[in-house]
């Protein structure tokens, strides 16, 4: 007790306990991150009725704290160059990044994926070359001619995973990262708030087609929560294909796909 006594109010001292958090940058990173995670919760449950996902919520807050981070540094990795927050370079970095994605496809088995038939391969394959094409083409039109940038931002258009995968391989600017993450935020909310709204029309009802429909859309977050606000029964299905989706993109957007784009750029 005596030694608490005397550690306490050094420790609430806003010097000390500044230093305590700049000392465990990677548990106070842990931290923040806990938090816009909990804030984002109640926003999707208070605010859309759980229509939005917390994840693309989440997101978006993630990337404006990293917005006002760049700015208020001068730096050019968001909330990172605040020495206070650096451990959200760590917990952001490629390490951690690639142990989820790596996490996710263990959690999937190829049986069941195979057991989905033609339709279920085709609806990958398609979902993936669509998103890709139609992200290159946007990139093009916004003047980027080299093929990493393209090849990084259609990435970015299967999901908000595979564009920054794509593009720390390829090695392109922070700023075509980030556009690549927006296109993939913008696209799972708009798949999370028109699903419930478009399965009707689409014969979304049954598990063959939440399988095509999460191969098409591929964004896993998205799916799983338009789905959920659809038939919760169908969102197992549905994440299963868009799991496969992310996996196949990771491993097909630095590599065939980088050198279609190549050779056509």
């Amino acid at each position: 007790m005596i030694v608490l006594s005397n550690w306490l109010p050094t420790l609430l001292g806003k010097h000390s306990l500044v230093v305590l958090l700049e000392k465990n940058s990677l548990i106070t990173a842990m931290f923040l991150v806990g938090a816009i995670l909990l804030v984002s919760s109640l926003m999707s449950r208070k605010l859309t009725g759980g229509r939005i996902h917390p994840s693309a919520i989440g997101i978006f807050i993630g990337l404006a704290f990293a917005y006002v981070g760049g700015i208020t540094t001068g730096g050019e990795h968001g909330l990172a160059d605040v020495s206070l927050l650096a451990g959200i370079g760590v917990l952001g970095g490629s390490m951690f990044r690639d142990l989820a994605i790596v996490a996710t496809a263990f959690g999937v088995r190829l049986q069941e994926f195979t057991a989905t038939g033609l339709s279920g391969i085709i609806s990958l394959v398609l979902g993936i070359f669509v998103s890709f094409l139609i992200g290159g083409l946007v990139a093009y039109g916004f003047g980027y001619r080299d093929a990493e940038s393209i090849t990084t931002i259609g990435a970015g258009a299967a999901t908000y995973i595979v564009g920054p995968v794509t593009g720390s391989a390829l090695d392109v600017s922070s700023e075509v990262i980030a556009l690549s993450v927006a296109a993939g935020l913008v696209k799972s909310i708009l798949v999370m708030t028109l699903t419930p709204f478009v399965a009707k029309w689409i014969g979304l009802d049954n598990p063959r087609s939440a399988l095509i429909f999460g191969g098409l859309m591929g964004t896993t977050s998205g799916v799983a929560a338009g789905l959920a606000a659809t038939d919760a029964k169908l969102v197992p299905y549905g994440a299963m294909t868009a799991t496969f989706y992310t996996g196949l993109g990771c491993l097909l957007g630095p590599s065939l796909i980088y050198m279609i784009v190549q050779s056509i750029v």
